[in-house]
């Protein structure tokens, strides 16, 4: 089996580590803080050093069939650029801001080979937007509201962060990048807010966010959006702190930090019409299970499919920067079936072209 190595072990990090050790593979794991959902483990060796300093050496990565960024956005950028030096095959989930792309000239000149944003969003979505244009050709509009939360109101923020709180707030920031009129536009992030039905849970609100990301250029589309799915109130009381300058970002992240007691869910919508009137639609729903959270598992998982896809076809990807929309329709249709048998309800919608 193969030697992987995981550059982070938070809550996605360390589901990732142990899905693969699942899988019979050996993890090393790169963490100077790893969480306390790593189990010990014959296959797996942690190392409390900071990822970067680990990366600084190439002998450190010889013999690695794959590395894992999963590091917050704020670093996982430095890293996966050091990464790009080595003719290595990398998969980048740490949704930094510059995203992997702007690597592909480095890439290319030092075989090196990277998968980026293989996660539930961007990364599962980004797969059913191809799908939907491969299958109906150009898109009069795709649409992508996704969120996780927890399970019932708390009466407080109504939110806790499965990834860094650090890397939310700099998406409740971020201006949104959208498709409008077939042009790429900036809008601010958290506008076009209303409210949505989720079956099972009632009304929930939907905003804008900046998660397109490489769909922006990759699906032809008239209009392009994605939105984060929370409780109602919940941007609100963010919005209004900002606004009167009380928002303290160490005691958000305090009220923000995840807690495997409370029980929580993450739902997706992907919804597209082509320009002939065709209408395709997903919905993805998790809630969890007795041992991790919602979003750990649905952003671990596709990362763990996309792995197993890649050591099982090392040919899978030439050496460059790859987004998700770029792996094929038979390696999407595996990645929805495995998903589909490790609990994950992916359902598609069937609707006419008058159901809007």
């Amino acid at each position: 089996m193969a030697r992987i190595d995981c550059l982070g072990a938070g809550l996605v990090g360390s589901f990732v580590a142990m899905k693969l050790i699942e899988l019979g593979h050996t993890v090393n794991v790169f963490d100077p803080d790893p969480s306390k959902y790593l189990r010990d483990h014959r296959n797996l060796r942690v190392q409390k050093i900071d990822a970067m300093e680990y990366c600084m050496d190439f002998e450190n990565l010889r013999g690695a069939d794959i590395v894992i960024n999963l590091l917050p956005g704020d670093i996982g950028s430095d890293v996966t650029e050091k990464l790009c030096e080595y003719s290595i095959k990398i998969v980048d989930l740490s949704f930094c801001e510059d995203t992997p792309d702007i690597n592909v000239g480095k890439c290319t000149e030092n075989d090196a080979t990277i998968l980026w944003d293989v996660g539930i969003a961007p990364g599962l979505s980004n797969m059913l937007l191809s799908e939907a244009s491969r299958l109906t050709g150009e898109l009069e509009f795709g649409e992508v509201r996704v969120g996780g939360n927890p399970s019932v109101k708390d009466g407080s923020w109504d939110y806790m962060a499965p990834f860094s709180p650090i890397d939310v707030i700099a998406e409740y920031t971020r201006p949104a990048r959208v498709i409008r009129d077939y042009n790429a536009e900036i809008l601010p992030a958290l506008s076009e807010r209303h409210i949505i039905d989720v079956e099972g849970k009632g009304d929930m609100e939907a905003f804008l966010t900046d998660g397109l990301r490489s769909v922006l250029y990759s699906i032809p589309a008239k209009e392009l959006s994605e939105y984060t799915v929370r409780w109602p109130g919940h941007i609100q009381r963010f919005i209004d702190q900002r606004k009167a300058d009380s928002l303290e970002i160490d005691k958000l992240l305090e009220e923000w930090k995840f807690d495997d007691e409370i029980p929580n869910f993450t739902w997706m919508q992907v919804k597209t019409k082509s320009m002939e009137g065709a209408c395709m639609e997903w919905i993805v729903l998790d809630e969890g299970d007795e041992e991790w959270h919602s979003m750990a598992r649905c952003t671990g998982l596709v990362t763990v499919c996309a792995v197993s896809e890649w050591l099982d076809d090392p040919e899978m990807l030439p050496a460059g920067v790859h987004a998700p929309e770029s792996l094929s329709s038979e390696v999407i249709s595996r990645v929805l079936d495995r998903m589909n048998e490790e609990g994950v309800s992916i359902h598609q919608i069937h609707s006419s072209p008058n159901d809007d």
